[in-house]
This record gives C-alpha cells, sequence and structure tokens, in this order.
C-alpha cells in the first residue's frame, strides 16, 4: 500500500509536478493498492492508469468556477451522511475510506477525511427518513468505498435499511473490484445472497481498458453469478480516456464480461480537478463517434452532473434536424437525411 511521496519515489522517477504536490484541504491523501500499482507502466511518466491515482500540483490549484461541493450536496442533505437530490433516490455515504483515492474523486469534500464508517446514531437518522419518505424506491451505498466495510458491518447496515423499507433497491457503489479485487471474496458475496428480498446491483467504475484484468473481471463475475447485475460509470478523463480508440475498447471489453456501460461523465467542476477535464466540445465529438462504433448494448449515457445542484442531464447531439409536410427530418450519424412521418390519424 502507497500512502506517501516518499514511498512512490521506491517505485516510480517522479515528475517536478508531483514532486511539488502539497495535501491540502482541497486534495486527498495518496493512497495507492499494490495491486493497481502492479499495472502500471512504470517508465511511462503519461501512463493513464498513474495519471488517476498519483497527485500533482494541479491539485493544489482552483480554477474558473470549480467549487468543493459543484453538485450542491451538502445543500441537499438532511443528514451529514445521506444526500436527497432525486426525490425517488437517496446516496447513504457508508464511510469517507477507499482503498484508493482517485485523484479525479469528486467528493473530495467528504472523502479521506478521517470520519470512519456510519455511526449506529447514522443508520437510525437513515432508516427513519426512510420510513418517512415512501417516495424513495432506490438507495445508493457509497462514500468512500462501500467495500472497505467489514462483512459483518454490511450485513448489519443492510438489514437495518432492508427493516425500514423492504421494497429498497440497493446500489453497491465501488471501485474495489477495479482497485482491490482481493476483496471480493465468497464471504462478501454471501452477504448480499442473504437478503433475497429485493434488488442490488453492483455500480463499478472501470476508466480504462487495462483495469479490466483477469482479477477484476473474476471479483465481478462473483456478484453477477450471484444474480447481481453489474453496470460501469466511466469518467472522461483528459490523459486517461479521452480518445475513441480507448473507449471503444474498453465499452465492447465491459459488455463482454458482462458488465453493462452505464454512464460516461463530463468530469465534475470540483476543485483541484481541471487537467483531468476534456473540452465539452471534444466529449460531443467522441460521442457521436462512439454512436457509430458501439452497439445499443454497449454505448454508455455520455452526462454531466450539472453545477449548484443542477442534476444529471443527458449530452448528446438532437438527430432532429426540423420537420416539413413530409414529417420530421432525422440526419444519420453518417450525415446523411432521412424522413420519419406521423401517423396520418
Amino acid at each position: 500500500m502507497i500512502t506517501s511521496i516518499q514511498q512512490l519515489k521506491k517505485h516510480l522517477t517522479l515528475t517536478e509536478e508531483e514532486l511539488s504536490w502539497k495535501e491540502s484541504p482541497n486534495s486527498l491523501p495518496i493512497l495507492i493498492t499494490d495491486y493497481y500499482m502492479s499495472l502500471m507502466d512504470k517508465t511511462d511518466i503519461n501512463d493513464p492508469l498513474r495519471r488517476q491515482c498519483v497527485p500533482t500540483a494541479a491539485e493544489n490549484r482552483t480554477a474558473g468556477l470549480e467549487d468543493p461541493d459543484p453538485l450542491a450536496e451538502v445543500e441537499h442533505s438532511p443528514s451529514s451522511r445521506f444526500i436527497h437530490r432525486y426525490k425517488n433516490r437517496i446516496a447513504l455515504l457508508t464511510t469517507d475510506v477507499c482503498a484508493q483515492y482517485c485523484r479525479h474523486c469528486f467528493r473530495r469534500r467528504f472523502t479521506g477525511n478521517l470520519m470512519g464508517p456510519l455511526t449506529e446514531e447514522d443508520i437510525r437518522d437513515c432508516c427513519s427518513y426512510l420510513e418517512k419518505h415512501p417516495e424513495i424506491k432506490e438507495i445508493l451505498l457509497t462514500g468512500g468505498d462501500v467495500l472497505t466495510l467489514s462483512d459483518s458491518f454490511l450485513h448489519h447496515l443492510i438489514s437495518c435499511l432492508r427493516k425500514a423499507s423492504p421494497a429498497l433497491v440497493i446500489r453497491i457503489c465501488t471501485r474495489m473490484v477495479a482497485v482491490n479485487p482481493d476483496r471480493i471474496t465468497d464471504s462478501l458475496i454471501s452477504v448480499f445472497k442473504s437478503f433475497p428480498e429485493a434488488p442490488f446491483y453492483l455500480m463499478t467504475q472501470f476508466n480504462h481498458p487495462r483495469e479490466l484484468t483477469e482479477s477484476a473481471v473474476k471479483a465481478t463475475a462473483k456478484f453477477i453469478d450471484a444474480g447481481i447485475p453489474a453496470m460501469n460509470q466511466s469518467v472522461l478523463l483528459r490523459g486517461v480516456n479521452d480518445n475513441a480508440d480507448t473507449l471503444e475498447e474498453l465499452c465492447n471489453s465491459l459488455v463482454f464480461n458482462r458488465i453493462k456501460p452505464y454512464y460516461l461523465f463530463q468530469g465534475d467542476l470540483v476543485t483541484g480537478t481541471e487537467t483531468f477535464r476534456v473540452p465539452l466540445e471534444k466529449g460531443l465529438a467522441l460521442e457521436k463517434e462512439l454512436r457509430k462504433r458501439l452497439s445499443g448494448l454497449a454505448m454508455p449515457l455520455y452526462a454531466a452532473d450539472l453545477p449548484q445542484g443542477g442534476g444529471k442531464v443527458p449530452l448528446c447531439g438532437s438527430y432532429i434536424e426540423g420537420k416539413d409536410e413530409r414529417g420530421w427530418i432525422f440526419r444519420t450519424s453518417d450525415n446523411q437525411k432521412r424522413i420519419y412521418p406521423d401517423p396520418q390519424e
């Protein structure tokens, strides 16, 4: 486990930008698993895996409209540990700890601040809120990374949530399968299998094809084989996956391994992450190119989570150009026109 610049020096020749990084209220601690370190090309300072986990001085700078809480999560938090921004679902911040800290993390206001797991009071508050709000149909177990919690803690937490809302759909939001697949044990899977009443969904974050190793695929397959569907939420990251070939390979590899590409997120305006954000014009061009290359099953939804709590919106060009006496005018993905008429009756 790598936890400092000094330890990184033993594995990598660091650049001046990396050596100049300082831990600050706007940055995250260093934490890199030995497993993920083994995947890096240590001779390449631009290695896309290195870029995701080795900090640089760019984190210590604030650009434009960046904010520690760009999605206004605090404003939408009835409690310090859960967020209710959408009517039918809440996000529960189960812990601020991750197995590895991603340098593009959008929740750095919370993550890595040594608060630890939920307390019993936190769990009671959340369950009470669920009982009073039957419109909530889904809960996202997030953080931090929910799978840093022990099996026994997870069992207790899920038991409480199921009792408060028996039909609740639970999303397991984790990067663990990508950064520390050995955590996915038979004992962990048995925790989820012991709750057959309502479904779980595994929400992964694979950002680059090289993260889909044999170990990561096997770890994810344990969930899928237990009846828990897997869906992937990638972040579009400059210098990591901001080209069509990489994204095409990633999405097709995900589908081949029974993981549905769900979202491709435009980078959030969180403090210290400008170096990761891809210009929107380039992102839209990538989305257009991917629609030519990928099947509907393999195509993720390119989306942005808008600043100031504006919520998620799709980012894709409209193929409708207008309407005339013949019907609707469409432009195809290869730039041809087609007419689609409305019914006459």
